[in-house]
């Protein structure tokens, strides 16, 4: 077993090993983020109630513990609710319904998983702004705040429902939204450096372009890292479903400033242009996600370009897990620490959070070989 193998098989037995024993606690839950050790817990229809059973899918393909199959099918079952009667659905129903009934549906042939998730691609469909080609992000925050002309750079990773959905039924509209989405990405999300816009704001009417936002990066011109780490693996995935090499190579040059800015331990910041005086917290989930993206983009490229997008992805999953990772601590539920999910607004700058872990459970099952994408 070489060196790569002991640690990544170390990995995923201290993986296992927490999992089983939090999700006795977590059970059918949606966690968020952890604070004090114990992970807070959103409502079912917080963009990321799909990553916790995501995760125990993940652990249960390997295991075959039936009790974390049983506590993913429940979060699915919980998620119907959100489905059929909540008014504000949004972009991240891709998020949501990926990671719980299309990796149900993958995995044990579910014909239920099957419907649900059909029914979230055809809602996430509607929300296709034709004038702008691009996928609504969010509806109104607020009362009287208008913003039907947002898209955002996290919408890459929900496509993958749409690709999926065409898959299942040979029906091109799906696969046509999405790839009209991802063509308005390569068009004004990804500038010529890598660097990658959080926010793009559309006239809703005209679908003309009207300007960038700072989002959840420092500014509009800044580099918010988890945004490039959305762009490196959601066009990827967008490669892998269409084969549309304009994908593959804005992935790549992303990929590249992704790399080269990453300090010595390769866990990134959480943005990668600051001035001097702003706090540069380390964002663990950033490179996680990243990871995963680096991973896929290797087994895409020839042999000398997948060996350097192989060994960053190796490095960053390494550097989480002996440098991020809490494993022995009986006190804290998340697997990775020190995440920052919303900097500008103060919101969980330096905790373990749910999507963090869940990419790193993902790039450890890469490294052990599992090919099977959920997304």
């Amino acid at each position: 077993m070489t060196n790569q193998q002991q640690w990544a098989e170390n990995a995923w037995n201290q993986v296992t090993h927490k999992v089983g024993r939090t999700s006795k606690k977590i059970g059918s839950n949606f966690p968020h983020a952890s604070g004090n050790g114990e992970y807070q817990l959103a409502e079912p229809h917080w963009w990321t109630a799909g990553f916790w059973p995501g995760l125990l899918w993940l652990t249960y393909r390997d295991t075959k513990d039936n009790a974390l199959k049983e506590l993913a099918a429940a979060c699915e079952e919980k998620l119907d609710a959100v489905l059929k009667d909540y008014y504000r659905l949004d972009h991240d129903m891709g998020f949501m319904w990926t990671l719980t009934s299309v990796a149900r549906y993958k995995l044990l042939g579910e014909e239920d998983s099957k419907r649900r998730a059909l029914l979230a691609a055809n809602l996430l469909m509607g929300r296709f702004n034709v004038n702008g080609n691009f996928i609504r992000a969010w509806n109104p925050w607020t009362e009287g705040e208008d913003n039907r002309g947002i898209a955002i750079i996290d919408c890459l990773m929900n496509l993958p429902l749409l690709f999926w959905a065409t898959e299942e039924t040979g029906d091109p509209r799906f696969k046509g939204v999405a790839e009209r989405h991802a063509r308005t990405v390569l068009q004004h999300f990804i500038r010529s450096d890598g660097a990658v816009h959080h926010i793009i704001r559309f006239d809703p009417e005209s679908g003309d372009f009207i300007e960038a936002v700072g989002g959840q990066g420092y500014a509009p011109e800044s580099a918010w890292s988890r945004g490039a780490a959305w762009a490196i693996y959601g066009l990827a995935l967008c490669y892998h479903y269409t084969g549309d090499n304009n994908y593959k190579e804005t992935a790549k040059r992303v990929a590249h400033f992704f790399i080269s800015h990453l300090p010595d331990d390769y866990v990134p910041h959480w943005d990668f242009r600051l001035p001097a005086g702003v706090d540069a917290p380390r964002d663990s989930s950033a490179g996680a996600i990243a990871a995963c993206g680096l991973l896929l983009l290797a087994d895409q490229s020839a042999a000398e370009e997948a060996t350097v997008y192989r060994k960053a992805g190796e490095r960053i999953l390494r550097s989480l897990f002996e440098n991020y990772g809490d494993w022995e601590n009986q006190e804290e539920e998340g697997l990775i620490l020190h995440g920052t999910s919303h900097f500008p607004e103060g919101r969980y700058t330096d905790n373990p959070l749910i999507y963090g872990d869940y990419f790193f459970v993902e790039g450890l099952a890469k490294l052990k070989g599992y090919t099977q994408l959920f997304w």
